[in-house]
């Protein structure tokens, strides 16, 4: 008792201190759901194209049969689902992304590319993976150019770099791009920007980065970042160019990793984006 009451008012800030600590924890862990509206992309249609990114889940769990994803994607009710990489996992089981998967075709046609950990993955248990993803309904565009019905809207994917089918992929899709189009590309890695933006892509989208794992609000957007290291410049959000390559928007989605990462994500919420076309 007299230890305590000599050391009370220190215990007290400690104690203080590790619930502040676990409240930032928590909160940077919930999920969020975050929207994008383009009405300057020279879009057509009979209707707006509500699209839904989901980027780096890296098998994790989101409530039973990943429910909580599955809800919001139920509520919003997109009309493409994309699937930017990094669903699974190379260390991690599968149940959760093959929980996901399983149902998202029942939502909307659902698109795929692969990401660095799917291809880190032994190469039979890579073809495994494949073919699952294939079984739940999901088209695998690697080096395809997928076009929305009623709409000039043209998906494109492109498979990792660490597949070793990079270039080719980027080959076959831009043989044939055409400007009366809206041009998505749909690829895991932000880092290469700069290639992208060597073609008429009118839309980017990407993950990979988490976000850069820390941020602090208004001040830093990420600290690090895989291939783009400490401050990465594509971190997480929405970065427009418009210069003499012309114009494009690019997202960087900051990923549904959570408890798969070794460091904890910190004022960084773990993120499912929509994005919806509407005609100017």
């Amino acid at each position: 008792m007299t230890f305590f009451k000599k050391h009370k008012k220190s215990l007290i800030k400690r104690l203080m201190v590790l619930l502040v600590i676990l409240l930032i924890l928590i909160y940077s862990h919930l999920l969020k759901v975050v929207d994008y509206q383009f009405d300057d992309v020279g879009f057509k249609g009979n209707k707006n194209l509500n699209i839904a990114l989901i980027t780096d889940l890296h098998a994790c769990y989101y409530g039973d049969n990943q429910k909580w994803l599955v809800d919001i994607l139920k509520q919003k009710q997109p009309d493409v689902i994309l699937l930017g990489g990094d669903i699974y996992d190379d260390k991690r089981p599968f149940d959760n992304a093959d929980s996901l998967l399983s149902q998202l075709p029942a939502i909307a046609p659902t698109y795929y590319v692969d990401g660095n950990h799917e291809n880190w993955l032994p190469q039979q248990q890579y073809n495994q993976v494949i073919k699952a993803i294939t079984e739940h309904g999901v088209s695998v565009i690697h080096g395809k150019s997928i076009a929305i019905p009623n709409t000039n809207v043209i998906v494109h994917g492109i498979s990792d770099p660490d597949g070793g089918h990079f270039d080719k992929d980027l080959t076959a899709i831009t043989a044939n791009l055409n400007k009366d189009n809206i041009n998505i590309l749909l690829s895991h890695r932000p880092e290469r920007i700069d290639t992208y933006r060597e073609y008429d892509f009118d839309v980017i989208l990407s993950g990979h980065a988490h976000g850069g794992q820390w941020r602090v609000p208004f001040i830093i957007n990420g600290v690090f970042a895989p291939n783009q290291g400490f401050l990465p410049k594509y971190a997480g959000g929405l970065y427009e160019f418009d210069d003499e390559r012309g114009k494009s928007k690019f997202i960087v989605s900051r990923g549904l990793a959570r408890e798969s990462t070794r460091v904890p994500r910190i004022f960084n919420r773990p993120e499912l984006v929509f994005i919806t076309l509407t005609q100017s």
